[in-house]
């Protein structure tokens, strides 16, 4: 079975070249695998940075480079890679999307190959997590809704248990089990997806692309398995820059608000998207009064408030929801 792994690069090449050199004993043990790094015109020298890697490892043999000549996204570097791969003569079976800022433990790519192998019925398969300190992070997740806004906003323990079917992280065991979509740092996706749903959506520029996918994907008939069996160490936040667990908080960019809000009217409508907005904003209004009452610490990102009723699709003009790309993602 082939499998093309593909690697979206901006402005991480020493992470990129980790992951290759994590990769490359599952290469050996695997003749029909080959990795395509994409460089999403990172404009520091990255192409140069991971070109000479994979010439002085001698990993040509089933690694290589493309440049995209504009950073257009998460979505639109994937494509840059996955689109010539499905218009080939052999397209390959599978394709592994995997973050820079991972890396892969032994037999996370047999484990997923004979996952799907083994289920014909399924269509995307993602890793189990593990932290940088190799404890677990044994989560997937159900797709947003206007009661998990409700409870990430509000944080009160009751209303968690009450919406606990509706809440979007989920504690995963150690066995297999479909869920609604898993972490893009690692997702395999069977072609037939592809051929079904068509290419990622690059109106996306980042975070939620890999929800929509999933959505799409069961939509037409493709489930979503969380395999364990699969271990990718992921160095959360690093390719980003936002989310660090050990880091402070960072201030949200437009685009995170401009694809929440474009999966919300795509998938749902406008009206689902302002009531989601407005459930937020006034649950996270009082979570923010009782967190200063109680004298808890802040560990929100900064203006969070003021940048949800911004970019709310209460207020903005973009009906559709369709984001206009920057060129390059805000700092």
């Amino acid at each position: 079975m082939s499998v093309l792994i593909v690697i979206v690069n901006y402005r991480t090449p020493t992470l990129v070249v980790d992951c290759l050199r994590s990769l490359q004993a599952e290469l050996h043990s695997n003749d029909h695998a080959s990795v395509v790094v994409v460089d999403n015109a990172s404009g520091d020298g990255s192409p140069a940075h991971i070109g000479e890697a994979i010439a002085a490892e001698g990993w040509q043999s089933w690694a290589r480079m493309v440049e995209s000549p504009i950073n257009g996204g998460f979505s639109f570097g994937n494509n840059v890679a996955i689109r010539p791969a499905l218009q080939s003569p052999s397209p390959p079976d599978y394709f592994w999307l995997l973050n820079p800022d991972t890396q892969v433990r032994p037999g996370a790519l047999s484990g997923l190959i004979a996952f799907l192998r083994a289920h014909p019925d399924v269509g995307i398969a993602g890793s189990a997590i593990e932290e940088e300190d190799s404890q677990p992070w044994p989560y997937a997740f159900r797709f947003p809704s206007l009661l998990s806004e409700l409870d990430r906003g509000l944080r009160l323990g009751f209303v968690t248990r009450l919406l606990a079917r509706w809440t979007i992280l989920r504690r995963m065991n150690d066995h297999p089990e479909q869920v609604d979509w898993v972490a893009g740092a690692s997702m395999m996706v069977r072609r037939e997806v592809f051929d079904a749903i068509g290419l990622m959506d690059e109106q996306y520029f980042l975070y939620f692309e890999e929800t929509d996918f999933c959505l799409q994907a069961l939509r037409a008939g493709w489930a979503c398995w969380y395999v364990p069996c699969s271990v990718v160490m992921h160095l959360s936040g690093r390719s980003t820059g936002l989310s660090h667990k050990h880091a402070k908080p960072k201030r949200l960019p437009k685009y995170w608000f401009d694809s929440r809000r474009r999966f919300f009217i795509k998938n749902r409508s406008r009206a689902y998207a302002v009531a989601t907005d407005v459930v937020f904003i006034l649950s996270f209004a009082l979570w923010r009064i009782r967190r200063a009452i109680q004298q808890r610490e802040d560990s929100d990102a900064p203006y969070l408030l003021q940048d949800f009723v911004r970019h709310s699709a209460l207020l903005t003009a973009d009906i559709h929801g369709n984001p206009v790309v920057p060129a390059r993602p805000e700092p």
